[in-house]
């Protein structure tokens, strides 16, 4: 008696013995692509800041432009690795303020934070590697109150040697208001060979 019999069937979604060699072939495409995306992106990163120069300011909070500037106790961090530090400013019992500026020198190459001359260094034009001066960020100059900088050729001084890589340098500053609660702007445009943006510091003296 001839019977019939129905091919067993190999039921649908059951894994073959290639799916495992599959999904890791997949997994290894997936981790080279993302490899090659972050590299482009580091890639793409490099370039701008080649193409522009490394002298820019890269802040996460206020950029420290004129128009936006930082507050005291923050950091101007460069694209090259330089950070410049302004500290509080602390009431001193005569009636003036100290302050301290410290520069971070982490960079590749040494630099010379107060320029080659003293004299350029302490200039009062504006021009200088470290100006303190009354009046906010964006005033060009203010005339009912006044800031004296009464150890400037002693700051500009402990700028002028050179600042090696990986060190650090912390420079004083006392200054006095012609009265209280006036804004005061610290600017400081470290020397380079090639463009560095200028860091502004706002800071009341209350």
């Amino acid at each position: 008696m001839d019977t019939d019999q129905t091919p067993t069937s190999t039921p649908t979604g059951t894994p073959t013995s290639d799916s495992p060699r599959g999904f890791n072939g997949c997994a290894i495409a997936v981790v080279i692509l993302t490899g090659l995306v972050v590299l482009g992106a580091w890639a793409l990163a490099e370039f701008e800041k080649g193409f522009d120069g490394y002298g820019q300011l890269e802040q996460s909070g206020p950029s420290g432009s004129v128009a936006d500037p930082l507050g005291p106790g923050a950091t101007a961090r460069y694209e090259d690795g330089l950070k410049v530090t302004v500290s509080r400013p602390r009431a001193e019992s005569d009636g003036s303020y100290s302050l301290t500026v410290t520069y971070d020198n982490d960079t590749d190459e040494e630099l010379r934070p107060g320029g080659e001359s003293l004299d350029s260094a302490v200039s009062e034009s504006g021009l200088a590697p470290l100006v303190v001066r009354a009046g906010e960020s964006l005033d060009d100059c203010v005339s009912e109150y006044s800031v004296t900088w009464s150890n400037r050729r002693e700051a500009a001084a402990a700028l002028m040697p050179p600042l090696g890589t990986e060190k650090k340098r912390t420079v004083p500053v006392r200054v006095k208001p012609s009265r209280k609660g006036i804004p005061v702007t610290v600017e400081v445009d470290p020397p380079t060979a090639d463009f560095r943006e200028t860091a502004h510091f706002q800071f009341t003296l209350d």
